[in-house]
């Protein structure tokens, strides 16, 4: 692999990009996760009606044979149809959305620059919304919402680790208030785009556009974009060169976090799986005489995550005044310790369930609260992690590998989730706190032995 020597987002920050905003973080990361805010409203909105769409709508005779080459295509899913098929085809999609990135930052780094394709991406999105209003246009749909969002999250991630230089351990608190905006998307996405209708929905990406343009002043002046380094009559062209072996070792160690991210995440995605179907079964679900909707408790997990990622980010702003703020590793070691506890919650609520009783709300409130707190210690900062380290010529690739975490980590609850019938339900969540206790264990050797080394020689 080669890399630009000297990237231009390399530069330090200058002028209106630096000036410090609200929480005392540059004004760029409030137009990034407002950006992001709309991006993922326009995501969950789609992901929110795409499988009723094709259930109740598209999949049905009369209107399934106007769809371009649907044909070819469901052969990949042997005999499947109906309900089977639309689920199918939403798993593809929603797997695919995670590997894409790694296509949308070898563009930025080799070829566009981080701007422009994010901006392409926004604008390939937008599209795909607004083709999903034409039955025949269904698949390229699907197609151009995939590889715009593989433009756009990894380089616009990438983007709010460039505002912050490599000691300024703010950028942990940055991912975690641009995961704010992840999560607000999240929360009113299903009631505003359910309420309106997907045919609405393209608005909402052309709106990230013009959020994301607004912006463009407050982030860095130059991008990594090797036609303005050749046009520019003060730079010359960036000169490939390779890795050096402390780069190289950095990107090794990332790449081998992976699969223990996938698996830091297993316990908390499986709450949109297993953990539902449980709750719905065996939770009192009832509230002054009614039963309460069992995906309320997705909402509910959602308002404490958000609730948690903003507390989390102000405590270590207030802690950093008065002791040393932990680095990114510690603090994803320290939310390893609250996901252990918030398992073996759901452990408890199992172990105490008497015959013939519905479980009270107690444990799961519980194991709301602490995996929030986790929430809020591994996931935003573990991107800040690859930010940090990942060679800044290919950051934005680097940064689209961190998400095959999530690729795996939803590849692996689908499988686990199977054996919620097959297990007694105490050694199925004691499974959960088993990933994360392990995850712990090496994120601690990550530290100690990995990280360490890196920055000894950063410092060198």
């Amino acid at each position: 692999m080669t890399a630009t020597a000297e990237p231009d987002d390399a530069a330090p920050l200058t002028g209106e990009e630096h000036t410090p905003g609200f929480l005392g973080h540059p004004r760029g990361l409030w137009y990034l996760a407002f950006t992001e805010a709309w991006e993922r409203f326009s995501y969950y909105g789609m992901q929110s009606l795409l499988v009723l769409y094709m259930v109740k709508y598209l999949l049905l005779p009369g209107h399934i044979e106007h769809i371009t080459a649907f044909n070819s295509f469901r052969r990949l899913y042997g005999g499947l149809d109906g309900q089977a098929l639309a689920s199918a085809i939403f798993g593809t999609y929603t797997a695919s959305v995670y590997l894409t990135p790694i296509f949308g930052g070898f563009l930025a780094d080799r070829v566009l620059g981080r701007r422009r394709t994010v901006l392409l991406g926004a604008l390939t999105m937008a599209a795909g919304h607004f083709l999903m209003a034409f039955e025949v246009a269904f698949l390229f749909a699907l197609l151009c919402l995939i590889l715009g969002c593989g433009m756009f999250k990894g380089n616009i991630a990438s983007q709010v680790g460039s505002l912050y230089k490599p000691e300024d351990l703010r950028r942990a608190d940055a991912f975690q208030i641009f995961y704010l905006g992840i999560n607000a998307g999240v929360i009113a996405s299903p009631l505003i785009v359910g309420t309106l209708g997907e045919v609405y929905g393209w608005h909402y990406g052309f709106a990230a556009t013009g959020i994301y343009l607004k912006g463009q002043k407050y982030l860095r002046s130059s991008d990594n974009d090797p036609r303005i380094a050749a046009a520019s009559p003060t730079r010359t062209a960036p000169a490939r060169a390779k890795l050096t072996s402390r780069e190289w070792r950095a990107v090794i160690a990332l790449i081998l976090l992976i699969p223990v991210l996938a698996v830091a995440i297993v316990p908390n995605n499986q709450i949109f799986n297993a953990y539902l179907v449980w709750g719905d079964r065996q939770f009192d679900l009832v509230f002054l005489g009614k039963k309460l909707p069992t995906t309320w408790l997705v909402t509910l997990d959602a308002i404490v995550s958000v609730s948690f990622l903003a507390l989390v980010a102000l405590f270590y702003r207030w802690y950093g005044k008065r002791h040393r703020e932990p680095d990114e590793i510690t603090k994803i070691i320290i939310g390893s310790a609250f996901s252990i506890g918030g398992a073996l919650c759901l452990v408890a609520a199992a172990a105490t369930q008497g015959a013939g009783q519905k479980i009270g709300l107690f444990w799961p409130v519980a194991f709301h609260f602490l995996n929030s707190i986790a929430f809020a210690h591994m996931l935003p900062v573990s991107l800040a992690l690859f930010a940090r380290y990942a060679p800044k010529a290919i950051n934005a690739t680097v940064i689209g590998l961190y998400y095959l975490a999530f690729f795996a980590a939803n590849t692996m609850v689908g499988w686990i989730g199977g054996y919620l019938e097959k297990w007694p339900t105490t050694n199925f969540w004691l499974l959960h706190a088993a990933f994360a206790a392990g995850s712990g264990l090496c994120f601690v050797l990550f530290k100690f032995v990995v990280s360490r080394r890196i920055d000894a020689e950063a410092a060198t």
